[in-house]
């Protein structure tokens, strides 16, 4: 098994970290007090900076079937991932959202529970997935899609974020998940 603290691709070079940092605004206070919000709508907005970055989310993983790309940022990160190297993108969505057969995969919340689905039949038995997001924080919502994805009975290879946010404590959390490495852009 992989693992997760080995190097998966090259150091991210300075015109990934530049990206993100351009794109990136930090709002105090928001959504709560004593919240920091990171927000990536300026990376999404930059063509090349979104290209970038994209493409820098998925390298180094090795032969991939599919990039998964979680409702609802790792859907814009996720389609362009997979457009930038030529693979599908599955969507890992909310509950309620998918019509027909799903697999759900329910995780804690600081106040309850939400869960997340998919269509089972979407990509063959062990295809090889690579899960994108924009942040890494507690880890709750991508140990659950890795589950999700195992339970699919697909490989999940790599887990890639664009930030981490180190104090959180969500590598720990996907550690207990998986053996698949982990990547972050950038870590905060």
């Amino acid at each position: 098994m992989p693992d997760q603290n080995a190097p998966v691709a090259p150091a991210v070079s300075p015109a990934v970290v530049e990206a993100i940092r351009s794109g990136m605004t930090e709002t105090p206070d928001f959504p709560s007090e004593g919240i920091l919000f990171r927000d990536l709508s300026g990376l999404f907005a930059d063509a090349d900076g979104l290209r970038t970055v994209a493409a820098a989310l998925v390298e180094g993983f090795g032969p991939l079937d599919a990039v998964a790309g979680v409702e609802a940022r790792g859907f814009v990160l996720g389609a362009a991932a997979a457009v930038a190297t030529g693979h599908g993108m599955l969507a890992v969505r909310k509950a309620g959202k998918l019509p027909g057969e799903v697999l759900s995969e329910s995780y804690a919340l600081e106040y309850g529970s939400a869960s997340l689905e998919v269509h089972p039949s979407t990509l063959p038995a062990g295809a090889r997935v690579v899960i994108v997001d924009d942040v890494l924080a507690t880890g709750g919502t991508l140990a659950a899609t890795i589950r999700l994805m195992e339970r699919a009975g697909w490989d999940v290879v790599g887990v890639a974020v664009v930030l981490e946010l180190e104090a959180l404590g969500g590598r720990a959390a996907l550690a207990a998940a998986t053996a698949a490495p982990v990547k972050a852009l950038l870590a905060l």
